[in-house]
């Protein structure tokens, strides 16, 4: 199977609306990232989005619509026009394919408030305001997609896979145009306290929520949350052509995979089978790939498991691949992180630089030291501790997952052609994309 052409992106992110000014905070190395709920015992953060529909949906079209279905509406809106616009194709061979791991949180954080200890009164559209379903079906309202509108609810590894879903059916010819993605908007207190009792969210200090998420970092201690959608418009190679269209980038591999083993604890056979998939179907070798924007949730066990998988798989390769985790900066988008992940993964690859992975000092830097913006290290020069800890003993990762991590000021490749995106779930989970220069 060939690639598939990705004509439109979009994005409702914490960094921004559109691709030039998230691009420009990530490789910034701009965290998101900011406390959360102050009313809770415990602090929380996450990365929020102050969010306003009114461009693309009136105040009546927005009765019984979650903010979840709002931010996907906008970010598929915004990949259509950057597509130009989908052209003649009828409507029965467009696709819409969704990924969306909880619904629509808003929604039932509210019923809940109102019918226990509030007015005593649930909205009646609360049932399909917080269905997981809800956004894919909104989008394909607002641009009248009558082919296959799907939905995949696979927790962290749902963008991705509604991204290769989209690609599988377009290059089969089962659609003539895609548009796929992830949305999530989940940060309510309820389902910050659950997440909280799992103990996978960050621990920080006061000040310090910014810089809580460190991937691959000896320090790390979990991920902060996220929110917002990313959505792409995928079509043949030759449709674009036809109808002049910019290809951003071609989704060359996809693969997926279960580890079939636990429903929480990830396994790096699992993980290697996807990205070994993925590379077969894009006809690459590891040694091909230049960057990896990792699944890296900054969990004690993950990110162990996730450089076990990657050394499987690239083997005396792995010191020649880049690799960074953007979720210390926007935050663990859970059903739209493999969306958002692969919009910023193809931003890399058309600007010709990567991600930092921020948020752990360079190795064999002091403490003082050739301070950067967005690290522990600017921390430091500043005289504030990062998170109570020593940072002379911290190194740029933990030695138990040894990477060739992205960092700030290193960040130009100019010659990387393909990359991959990895997004491992909860329930085993994993969707490996690979993309290639346009």
């Amino acid at each position: 199977m060939a690639g598939v052409a990705i004509t439109g992106l979009g994005v409702i992110s914490p960094h921004g609306q559109d691709l030039d000014t998230l691009m420009a905070a990530v490789l910034r190395g701009e965290s998101a990232i900011r406390p959360v709920f102050p009313e809770l015992a415990k602090p929380a953060a996450a990365a929020t989005i102050a969010f306003d529909p009114s461009p693309w949906l009136s105040k009546l079209q927005l009765v019984g619509l979650d903010r979840v279905s709002q931010m996907a509406v906008a970010a598929a809106s915004l990949a259509v026009q950057d597509a130009g616009g989908l052209g003649d194709v009828a409507p029965e061979r467009i696709g819409v394919y969704g990924g969306c791991g909880m619904g629509g949180a808003v929604a039932l954080e509210n019923a809940y408030r109102g019918g226990m200890g509030g007015n005593g009164r649930v909205p009646p559209l609360t049932i399909p305001a917080f269905m997981p379903s809800a956004p894919a079906s909104h989008v394909a309202m607002r641009h009248g997609a009558k082919g296959p509108v799907l939905t995949y609810s696979m927790a962290c590894a749902s963008g991705a896979a509604a991204l290769a879903e989209a690609a599988k059916a377009v290059a089969l010819g089962e659609v003539d145009v895609a548009i796929a993605g992830g949305a999530e908007a989940l940060i309510v207190p309820g389902v910050v306290l659950a997440w909280q009792a799992m103990m996978t969210l960050a621990a920080f200090d006061a000040g310090e929520a910014a810089r809580c998420v460190r991937p691959f970092a000896q320090a790390r201690s979990g991920f902060a949350l996220g929110e917002g959608a990313a959505f792409v418009v995928l079509e043949s190679a030759e449709r674009a052509a036809a109808r002049g269209a910019r290809s951003h980038a071609r989704l060359a591999g996809w693969g997926h995979s279960c580890d079939a083993t636990h429903l929480t604890k990830p396994d790096a056979e699992g993980q290697a089978r996807a990205l070994r998939a993925a590379l077969r179907q894009a006809g690459l070798q590891p040694a091909d790939i230049g960057y990896c924007n990792a699944h890296g949730t900054a969990t004690r066990a993950g990110d162990v498991v996730e450089w076990q998988a990657l050394q499987q798989v690239w083997g005396d390769a792995l010191p020649g691949l880049k690799v960074s985790s953007t979720k210390a900066l926007h935050g663990h988008l859970l059903g739209a992180a493999g969306a958002l992940e692969a919009v910023i993964t193809i931003g890399a690859l058309v600007r010709g630089q990567l991600p930092p992975n921020v948020n752990g000092p360079v190795a064999g830097d002091n403490a003082g030291a050739s301070a950067q913006p967005g690290t522990d290290r600017a921390t430091a020069a500043a005289g504030e501790p990062a998170g109570g800890e020593d940072l002379s003993r911290l190194s740029p990762n933990d030695p138990d997952c040894p990477l060739n991590l992205v960092q700030l000021g290193d960040q130009a490749a100019p010659d990387v052609r393909a990359a991959v995106s990895s997004s491992f779930a909860f329930g085993g989970s994993n969707v490996a994309l690979v993309f290639e220069r346009a």
